[in-house]
């Protein structure tokens, strides 16, 4: 399978571990949504990642999309979200928080780098940065409330564990956010972090030819 994107997307990073963890070998297409935005159409007509390329040649895009998929070819013990109740439920609301957060984010870095100086609304961007602290406080709530406990759902490692570190880690790297102000999930954050499929995929970004 090839996985088209760059691992500074934390929702490239999120596919990119967990099809690590899944055992699913893959090869890696470091491309960007700006200088190969036309080689991405080729597989995605939105020109977005990330897109995973199956081996018959269906592109799957949307990193949600994908991810669901790679569960599907797991095993039940070995899927990544909880299949159902309110393991799955917390889970999937854990998830969301985060990749909303990511999109803020993102948006932030948008309105900077293609938006001309004289037309940037900071109102706008304040309310961005507004929903960003929000929801990391929530996170950071419901790190507090696993205090004590490895991960963020059940005993073993799930996709919202996944999720919320990529989101984190993106959100202090491209935007120096200041996590300090959030003890609990910088703390679950710096965990997962130390991990090596973590490291690998993080270390991939500086070494874009390997996969």
């Amino acid at each position: 399978m090839l996985l088209i994107g760059m691992f500074d997307s934390p929702f490239v990073r999120r596919v990119a571990i967990s099809m690590k963890l899944l055992g699913f070998h893959f090869e890696h297409a470091n491309w960007s949504v700006g200088k190969d935005f036309d080689r991405i159409r080729e597989y995605n007509p939105l020109g977005r990642v990330p897109t995973l390329v199956l081996d018959s040649g269906e592109s799957l895009f949307e990193s949600a999309a994908i991810l669901d998929y790679l569960d599907e070819q797991a095993s039940p013990e070995r899927a990544l979200l909880p299949r159902s109740g309110k393991p799955r439920r917390d889970a999937l609301q854990l998830m969301a928080t985060a990749t909303g957060a990511a999109e803020k984010g993102i948006v932030q870095i948008y309105e900077r780098a293609f938006r001309p100086a004289e037309k940037i609304h900071e109102p706008w961007l304040d309310r961005c940065r507004l929903q960003v602290s929000d929801a990391l406080t929530e996170l950071d709530h419901a790190c507090q409330q696993r205090a004590g406990q490895q991960w963020l759902v059940g005993e073993r490692m799930t996709q919202a564990d996944i999720t919320v570190s990529c989101v984190v880690t993106f959100l202090s790297d491209a935007l120096g956010v200041d996590m300090t102000a959030y003890p609990s999930l910088n703390e679950q954050v710096a965990r997962c972090e130390a991990l090596p499929v973590f490291q690998e995929i993080r270390l991939a970004f500086f070494t874009p030819n390997k996969s």
